[in-house]
């Protein structure tokens, strides 16, 4: 029996609980969450050699890998997380790819430029887990595509 003392709390959000703000928010978080991504894509495009010679400086080999890496996931894979293509899929990739970012190019947490960029990266990871624990709304490819 239900206590009616005790509200029922809903665990999940599903569609019955959307509203239009909520898929609102979603699409400007993809956005906002996105840009980042897609810009230091481009800007790795635009300047490949001082990007390999940033990974060679934190001792990774292959640093033409790395890079061909990092503009996958900043640009292809950061865009169809914009257009709300297979976005969970989307989110898990740039999560994995903002922690190994975080642990092996900052670091130095003596600096605290390095702390702060590494726990953007965190803070960047955990809205992009909540992306791959609600989804990416009805402005998205994915629910299109549903």
């Amino acid at each position: 029996m239900v206590d009616p003392a005790t509200p029922a709390i809903p665990m999940r959000v599903g569609k019955s609980e959307r509203n239009g703000m909520t898929d609102i928010a979603a699409l400007i978080g993809r956005i906002f969450i996105s840009g980042v991504f897609i810009i230091s894509g481009i800007a790795k495009i635009g300047a490949p050699t001082a990007t390999m010679a940033f990974i060679s400086s934190v001792g990774l080999p292959f640093p033409q890998l790395g890079l061909a890496i990092g503009i996958v996931i900043e640009t292809v894979v950061a865009v169809a997380f914009l257009v709300g293509y297979r976005t969970r899929m989307m989110a898990a990739i740039i999560v994995v790819y903002c922690f190994a970012t975080a642990i092996f190019f900052h670091n130095a947490w003596s600096d605290v430029n390095q702390l702060m960029h590494f726990w953007k990266n965190m803070t960047m990871a955990g809205g992009l887990m909540q992306v791959i624990a609600f989804g990416a709304g009805r402005y998205s490819l994915d629910a299109f595509r549903s």
